[in-house]
């Protein structure tokens, strides 16, 4: 029979770890460059999502910058499904929601753009954790790209590394040359539950042709600050 101490100490199994955390886009960073990163952030890209969960992100977009030749990247890429914004929005609503993608061994990521009428801009993309570099990340009709994950100034950063298109039984390596060009994915800690979001397409002559940046917060955390009324 357990006495009182057994009783009152907690029960910890070899399945916690697994269970709390999900560890895969940290195996993509040197451990060196993981432990620069805040911690929140650390913490936001461990978090474990099970069947039917989902991490939802409120905020706004700050700027979005288009270039002319970045304004006609983007309308082209609608006939793939709009994987870029498309209009120069800025101080708009904004939600990012990522759910687990059981049956592509990665991430489904759903961002929301508000517009000046009619319905916010819907841009989706998967994250699956395969390839040279670990991560790739696909956009529609096939289109994709193999990601580097990086830490620069304190900041978790994807980097496109080559593009791709899924044919069934066959992928198409683009040439560099037939590209839009260097995409680059930014996280910045801003507070415990907030972040920055950068994205940046450079090309190699053309310069860069597409930057936004936009600011947000966990949802679930931030109803915690919610203060009552007054009596």
């Amino acid at each position: 029979m357990r006495n009182a101490a057994d009783m009152a100490a907690p029960v910890s199994t070899p399945s916690q770890p697994a269970a709390l955390f999900d560890l895969r886009f940290r195996a993509l960073v040197p451990e060196a460059d993981w432990a620069r990163l805040p911690p929140a952030v650390q913490r936001r890209f461990t978090k474990r999502l099970g069947p039917g969960e989902s991490a939802v992100y409120v905020g706004r977009v700050v700027e979005t910058d288009l270039t002319p030749l970045g304004w006609l990247l983007a309308q082209g890429l609608r006939l793939i499904g709009g994987p870029l914004p498309t209009s120069r929005i800025a101080n708009v609503p904004s939600v990012v929601a990522v759910t687990q993608d059981g049956a592509g061994n990665g991430q489904i990521w759903t961002r929301l753009y508000a517009r000046g009428s009619g319905f916010p801009q819907a841009i989706h993309s998967a994250k699956r954790f395969q390839g040279p570099t670990g991560l790739e990340e696909r956009v529609g009709a096939g289109l994709g790209m193999s990601l580097r994950v990086l830490v620069e100034d304190r900041a978790l950063v994807f980097r496109s590394e080559r593009y791709f298109i899924d044919l069934p039984g066959f992928r198409l390596m683009l040439p560099r040359w037939l590209t839009p060009g260097i995409l680059t994915v930014s996280h910045s800690a801003t507070g415990a539950r907030s972040f920055r979001f950068v994205l940046e397409i450079r090309h190699a002559w053309a310069g860069r042709l597409l930057r936004q940046e936009a600011e947000f917060a966990d949802q679930v955390e931030a109803r915690d600050e919610v203060v009552a009324p007054l009596p």
